[in-house]
């Protein structure tokens, strides 16, 4: 009689995964490849976010007037081709309005800018789709995933044409600069896309065995915590897109008050009123400010919450959100007083995709902490 396995021995991965063919490729390893893969991803759409911003600053966005998804990716090499450029630029209203006079000089430092944008959102999809592409048909994708890796590709196409979208409102009537809510809903979508990103990087690091193992000592409490944090922040993202979009940062350059009041006289002169919350530089650098108040404080009293955690690994998580979002606060606050110059809003918006990817860490530690070694007396 041959004796049952014991529910508690040992079982390797190269039993689970063997077959009568012979050992399949270890599925850590797939894991890893996955992974790297996916960091670069993280570190074109960080730059992309960066480029982004600096495109906004240096009012580049509306150099090129058409969306030429392929034929786009060649830019002017010719003096004619200069030339024609240039004349669709001088038909928009930003031009028009605000550039009469620009030289051809002066709108090829700008056009640069933009076509660099939209270059390298074409690279990033371009590494999406030949990764994709070699894990899937390899079939190196780790189970369960396929779905997933999909969606990053699709958000990334469809922020391509969200960008267009945005581009567009400032092409038409007498606008400048694009429609702050589009540049909101274009900024916020890159971050769920780094969201998505930065989750899977860290789910892929550890087998789905370990991830089950972890989830029996999850802090639930801290894990909701993390997300409500998350909510916030991303609100806080949109709301400094809006700040971005309308240059509400140079309107008001005191602080803590705002022209020598706490709430703006100014807030509401707009009509129809709902347009104020888009548009006026006033209320909108005024809820940017609130709205970072209140999740400085939450973040405070998430941190406290934390510190009775038995887990040292979410002990530091959470503290490392609380030391992130006081530096950011410290350089929105030097972003108002110095009428946002552009290496200051940039620097703005990168230590926000560090807050930001920094919660994402810390609701993750908690929702799965790592073993802890209790030390030996």
């Amino acid at each position: 009689m041959t004796s049952g396995r014991s529910i508690f021995e040992d079982v390797s991965e190269n039993h689970a995964f063997a077959s009568p063919k012979g050992p399949k490729q270890d599925p850590r390893n797939n894991r890893g490849a996955v992974v790297k893969w996916l960091f670069i991803l993280f570190a074109l759409v960080v730059l992309m976010v960066a480029v982004g911003g600096l495109t906004r600053l240096t009012d580049s966005g509306l150099s090129i007037t058409e969306w030429r998804p392929v034929t786009g990716a060649f830019p002017p090499t010719s003096e004619a081709d200069w030339t024609s450029e240039f004349e669709k630029y001088q038909a928009s209203p930003e031009y028009q309005i605000q550039n009469q006079g620009m030289q051809l000089s002066d709108f090829k430092r700008i056009y640069w800018w933009e076509w660099g944008h939209r270059q390298l959102g074409r690279v990033i999809g371009l590494v999406w789709a030949a990764g994709f592409l070699f894990f899937l048909l390899t079939r190196r994708i780790p189970r369960g995933w396929t779905g997933r890796l999909l969606l990053l590709g699709g958000l990334g196409g469809l922020q391509g044409a969200v960008g267009w979208w945005m581009v567009a409102s400032g092409l038409v009537g007498a606008r400048t600069d694009v429609a702050s809510y589009r540049l909101a809903t274009h900024l916020g979508l890159a971050f769920i896309i780094l969201g998505l990103i930065s989750w899977y990087i860290l789910r892929l690091r550890r087998t789905e065995a370990e991830l089950l193992q972890a989830r029996r000592r999850s802090d639930r409490r801290l894990s909701n915590s993390g997300l409500l944090l998350l909510a916030v922040c991303f609100v806080q993202i949109l709301l400094g897109a809006l700040v971005a979009g309308i240059d509400a940062g140079r309107s008001f350059t005191d602080w803590p008050l705002m022209g020598g009041r706490f709430f703006p006289a100014t807030a509401w002169d707009l009509e129809p009123i709902w347009r104020n919350l888009f548009e006026n530089s006033g209320l909108v650098q005024f809820m940017h400010r609130m709205w970072g108040y209140l999740f400085l404080v939450l973040a405070v009293l998430v941190w406290r919450v934390s510190r009775r955690s038995g887990q040292t690994a979410i002990r530091k998580a959470y503290g490392a959100i609380l030391h992130g979002l006081a530096f950011q606060v410290l350089f929105g606050i030097a972003t108002v007083l110095m009428a946002a110059p552009w290496y200051l809003g940039l620097l703005h918006q990168l230590v926000g995709v560090a807050v930001f990817v920094t919660i994402i860490r810390a609701r993750f530690v908690a929702s799965y902490p790592p073993d802890q070694k209790i030390a030996r007396s």
